[in-house]
């Protein structure tokens, strides 16, 4: 079983490469909309307000371009999401410098499924070195309860992989607990598949949170994927649980394995599931029906519902329906980050109590 520090300063730590989503309204596609909106975005962010929203201590690692507009309003986004930052504050260096990433997306409309090109061409977040951050006075003096890494993160430059590996590796020297997503994007792992591999296999063996889809393990740690079965998502789960002993076999210091479950019926219904094992035993979500406004930011919503149960001493049972019921939230949201009122929001979700609350 895992050990959750005691004495912290942050409940929950990310390092992430900061951007803009750019979003038509009402659903259109990007390329037949003139209006638009901007939110500031990462996927590891999205994760966290699950326990910033809920009142826990939360601290972001990231970089900034100096001066930027774009810099100041994703500053203000985390401020307003009650997040703490810490990061360098990179100069430009002309027009055709350094940036934030943009992310254009539109969320799709019945059978149009979502559409998202991303822009990362100059993005600052590559610069993010370990050098830049005192992770003894992080985790050796302040203290963290959880690290969560992602892959996104992990795979972004060679100066990134290192950092999370050296995040990684100084968080278990002060026994804080690690939960590393592992987030594959074939553009992100093009010519350093071996590199990759290595330091994500790493990452892996010291983490006690591991969450991925049967493409994650498959591609970033050679782990056999998910024997093919019929369309019906639920009636791949044993599949699903085969492959996560086969993850145990090769990861056995972890302690919680986890993925999620959707089948899409249509851009606005999915079928939304999630399997898990810990404390030695299984918990499965049947796929469930759930009405989705925007798909983006479900699985970061189920990631950081998991930990937000964790770090609030939830029993293990409770671990897998808070996760799976702050993903469905985040569907709910226009942003890609669910914003909950507080937790009984979140439990009558699982509980299915669409009503009314005065």
């Amino acid at each position: 079983m895992m050990n959750l520090k005691k004495d912290y300063k942050y409940a929950l730590v990310v390092p992430t490469s900061m951007g803009v989503r750019i979003c038509p309204q009402n659903g259109q596609p990007v390329h037949s909309s003139e209006l638009f909106t901007m939110q500031a975005t990462s996927a590891e962010t999205n994760v966290a307000s699950i326990s910033s929203y809920l009142g826990l201590p939360v601290k972001v690692l990231t970089t900034f371009v100096k001066d930027s507009p774009i810099a100041k309003f994703i500053k203000s986004n985390l401020r307003a999401r009650n997040m703490e930052f810490e990061g360098k504050d990179v100069e430009q260096g002309g027009p055709w410098g350094y940036r934030h990433q943009f992310n254009l997306a539109d969320s799709g409309y019945g059978t149009r499924g979502p559409r998202v090109f991303n822009d990362r061409a100059g993005e600052v977040g590559r610069t993010l070195n370990v050098k830049d951050f005192d992770l003894e006075r992080i985790f050796g003096q302040e203290g963290v309860g959880i690290l969560h890494l992602s892959g996104l993160v992990g795979a972004l430059s060679p100066e990134t992989s290192q950092f999370c590996l050296e995040l990684a590796r100084t968080a278990k020297k002060y026994g804080t607990l690690i939960s590393f997503d592992l987030n594959y994007r074939a553009s992100f792992w093009e010519g350093r598949e071996q590199e990759l591999h290595d330091i994500f296999t790493e990452i892996a063996s010291i983490s006690d949170i591991l969450v991925g889809n049967e493409e994650d393990f498959q591609l970033c740690l050679g782990i056999q994927g998910p024997e093919a079965g019929g369309k019906d998502i639920a009636s791949k789960i044993n599949s699903f649980k085969e492959m996560i002993q086969r993850v145990r076999k090769a990861f056995p210091n972890t302690s919680v394995y986890a993925t999620t479950l959707r089948q899409v019926v249509s851009v606005n219904s999915h079928l939304w599931g999630a399997i898990m094992f810990a404390d030695d035993q299984w918990q499965v979500v049947e796929p469930r029906q759930i009405t989705v406004l925007d798909r983006i930011g479900g699985g970061d919503g189920f990631v950081g519902g998991l930990l937000y149960a964790i770090l609030t001493g939830m029993e293990p049972e409770k671990w897998i329906q808070f996760g799976w019921a702050s993903g469905a939230l985040a569907t709910t949201f226009l942003t890609d980050y669910a914003q909950p009122a507080d937790e009984e929001q979140i439990w009558s979700i699982w509980g299915g109590n669409a009503r009314v609350k005065r």
